[in-house]
């Protein structure tokens, strides 16, 4: 008789009839799946000792196995095998525990937050209890389960011992966030949002995922803090970014004011040994921690392309030189305006300078434009400044050269972003961007660690389903929890640095974004590269509403709670809101329109101020799409069945609606252009008082020789500045480079582990 080793160390004769039990379970009420199917392809080899884990992952990994276009739905297969396995070593049996018991263990064995015990009674545990739906996580995809029980569920991440179930992490991150709400209300408030979050009407990112419920509370996912041109704040910054990274925040640094190489200093006792050691310094401290384990340390520096040495600066990120002269492990975000445009369509040069030889040239590059031409101008002529002059041409082709070689070199019109972002530049100007390259937020460096007066900007995100939502009425509902919700979360984090308190207190920045937005556009029979003026409406209408919806909230949120200190620095204290300050360049592509009751929305804006001063920012969207089996963002999907490397094996994800949409779902490599896809950004952009991550993408086979002109990649370049866009984030090249080789993994014996920088905090 063959013996199974169960978890608790027991031994147990192996029963076959419970094993074609749980196999029937994975499949009932699912099309198109056979338990015959599972168990045959399972092949499992039994043997005395067997424990009942590796039976489970066996079968687990028979059903990913048999997820094909033919037969999408092994995927929910899957997903039901995994929540078995999940349940017997959570609760040692199948049913789940009354979510006060689960609670009180794990909070004797310090993995959730103390507070959880004594902010509710034993009576409202109750009450919290009726409303979970365990029934929810038997819908859940075979990625979605992976991703959960890989990173987002509490567990011992040396052990890998899962301590909950993915519906107890619904209703506990909802419990969290409001359980500082009045208790006449707060009950009902985590009703509405956790079925919004279990449902995924709202997603969430990693930081909130993981954290939300344990004794971590950082859970901003951006983090932007700017150096000065001194010692001491470059090691300020240096000591921020560890604190941060650390706790899984990816960073943004601004580092365009360190003065270039030879410089002199002390009045003149020594040359300054320029920005790139500096960088150094930056990469060292970024790659410092190991962020929990959930992900390595990752950040984007930025500055401007005026700097002089940006021709060094361009090129820290390829694979050429020597380690002396590159800087590899981080990447950069170069700044541009109008001014450096019009250099480059005219034939004109850019001329380079040491931001210290310019006194406020570097400040007006993003407070004022019309100084900055000024400044930069008069400093041309000065002929005792120490300068160099480009030609515009040569200097734009060179980082688009590297932008497409090393698909990390980023982008940032700061006139854009501080003309059409939230606050009023000549009090809060935008200096930067974060690591994905979607937020905005004003910046000022610090002295030191605990400088009062210096300000790192903090933003929590989320995102909202638009597959789920049926009609742009519809929006209110969703908007408003996933304001209240994040606004909630910003009183109850921490703050390990002074100055990112201070700010967060002043400012309460939000960023709600978009996830599954492929699948809308193929339910509503749209695409990107053939998008006409009927699409791009019926994007107006749609993003106009999600706009002015989660606008209303925040306004409604103030009259309630009250707005920050920094109101007045917005410009929705003003009654100015996305809609009125967007280029009008865009008109042409679309008219103008509003639906919606913005008259009455700035009036309320004027009399009570804002909760928030940013709401919106179009992140990307990774793991937690996954979760919700949605598509990534506003990203077009590469395959109708995306396959994806990633710690724990070979991850499948099937698009939404396979069988009734898969003929219209518009695909990444059959595009020959992503100027359709940069219409809708715009589109976008228009409402949306932060950024987008807007990746430009290339199929080289639609080029002659299948080499991309620069020529249009600038043409592009210019037309996203023209209509209006802040950031652009990756250039995707489908080269094959990253892409996965499904059938030779599958024959290999050892699968080797991509290295990945990219920023889960922001891929909500």
């Amino acid at each position: 008789m063959i013996q199974v080793n169960k978890r608790d160390g027991r031994k147990e004769t192996l029963n076959i009839e419970k094993l074609h039990k749980v196999v029937f379970y994975a499949c009932e009420d699912i099309t198109g799946v056979s338990p015959s199917e599972v168990e045959l392809k399972s092949q499992i080899q039994f043997y005395n000792g067997v424990t009942s884990k590796e039976i489970q992952e066996t079968l687990i990994k028979a059903a990913a196995d048999l997820i094909t276009e033919e037969t999408p739905n092994y995927q929910y297969v899957g997903g039901r095998l995994i929540n078995y396995a999940l349940r017997k070593e959570v609760y040692d049996g199948f049913e789940p525990w009354h979510i006060k018991k689960l609670v009180d263990r794990n909070t004797d064995s310090g993995f959730y937050d103390p507070e959880l015990v004594t902010k509710y009674s034993d009576e409202e545990w109750d009450k919290i209890d009726s409303f979970i739906r365990h029934e929810r996580d038997e819908n859940l995809t075979y990625v979605a389960m992976e991703q959960l029980r890989g990173k987002y569920l509490c567990q011992n991440r040396v052990s890998g011992e899962i301590f909950e179930t993915p519906q107890m992490c619904y209703i506990l991150i909802a419990a969290s966030l409001f359980q500082d709400y009045p208790v006449s209300s707060r009950l009902q408030w985590v009703k509405e949002y956790y079925d919004a979050i279990s449902l995924h009407d709202i997603s969430l990112p990693t930081p909130v995922m993981a954290g939300v419920r344990t004794p971590q509370r950082q859970f901003s996912s951006c983090v932007l803090i700017e150096t000065d041109d001194s010692l001491d704040s470059i090691n300020a910054t240096a000591a921020a970014v560890v604190k941060y990274v650390s706790q899984k925040a990816g960073i943004g640094i601004g580092g365009g004011s360190i003065r270039a190489i030879g410089s002199p200093i002390r009045k003149g006792d020594a040359y300054h040994t320029g920005i790139i050691p500096f960088y150094k310094h930056f990469q060292s401290a970024v790659k410092s921690c190991s962020q929990g384990g959930v992900r390595g340390g990752a950040a984007t520096i930025y500055y401007p392309v005026w700097h002089l040495e940006v021709e060094d600066m361009l090129v820290l990120k390829n694979n050429k030189g020597t380690e002396e002269n590159r800087v590899r492990h981080m990447d950069y975000g170069v700044q541009f305006n109008k001014l450096m445009y019009e250099r480059l369509v005219t034939g004109g040069d850019i001329t380079l300078f040491s931001p210290a030889d310019v006194p406020g040239l570097y400040e007006a590059f993003f407070a004022d434009q019309d100084k900055f031409r000024e400044l930069y101008e008069r400093a041309e002529r000065n002929t005792k400044l120490r300068k160099k002059t480009v030609a515009a041409s040569e200097l734009f082709s060179a980082f688009m050269e590297e932008r497409k070689n090393t698909g990390r070199i980023y982008l940032q019109n700061v006139d854009n972003a501080n003309e059409h972002g939230s606050f009023l530049p000549e009090l809060a100007p935008i200096r930067q961007s974060n690591l994905c390259a979607e937020i905005d937020l004003p910046t000022k460096p610090l002295k030191d660690l605990n400088d009062p007066e210096g300000e790192i900007s903090l933003c929590t995100l989320s995102a909202i389903n638009w597959g789920n939502i049926k009609t742009p009425a519809d929006f209110e509902r969703v908007c408003r929890l996933a304001v209240r919700g994040l606004d909630a979360l910003l009183s109850y984090q921490n703050y390990p640095i002074l100055a990112a308190r201070l700010s967060t207190e002043k400012r309460r920045p939000l960023g709600v974004g978009i996830i599954n937005f492929a699948y809308w556009l193929a339910k509503h029979d749209l695409t990107y590269q053939n998008i006409d003026a009927d699409g791009l409406a019926l994007i107006d209408e749609w993003a106009e509403a999600w706009s002015y919806y989660l606008i209303k909230a925040s306004a409604d949120l103030a009259t309630e709670l009250g707005a920050p200190s920094g109101n007045m620095e917005t410009k929705y204290g003003h009654g100015i809101t996305p809609n009125q300050t967007y280029k009008k360049d865009l008109d042409a592509l679309i008219p103008h329109v509003e639906r919606q009751d913005w008259a009455g929305l700035r009036e309320q804006l004027k009399a009570t101020g804002i909760r928030n001063s940013t709401l919106m920012a179009l992140m990307p969207s990774e793991t937690s799409a996954q979760i919700a089996n949605a598509t990534n963002g506003i990203e077009p999907p590469r395959s109708l069945i995306s396959v994806k490397q990633s710690k724990h094996g070979v991850l499948k994800q099937v698009v939404p609606e396979f069988k009734r949409l898969k003929n219209k779902y518009d695909l990444l490599w059959d595009q020959q252009s992503p100027e359709g896809y940069l219409k809708i950004m715009a589109v976008l952009q228009k409402y949306i008082d932060q950024g987008i991550s807007v990746n430009t993408s290339y199929n080289p086979i639609f080029f002659e020789d299948e080499k991309i002109p620069m020529s249009t990649m600038l043409q592009h370049l210019l037309m996203f500045y023209k209509l209006g866009g802040k950031q652009l984030y990756y250039f995707n090249t489908n080269d094959g480079q990253g892409e996965v080789d499904v059938n030779k993994m599958m024959g290999e014996l050892e699968v080797v582990e991509v290295d990945d920088d990219d920023c889960e905090s922001c891929t909500i």
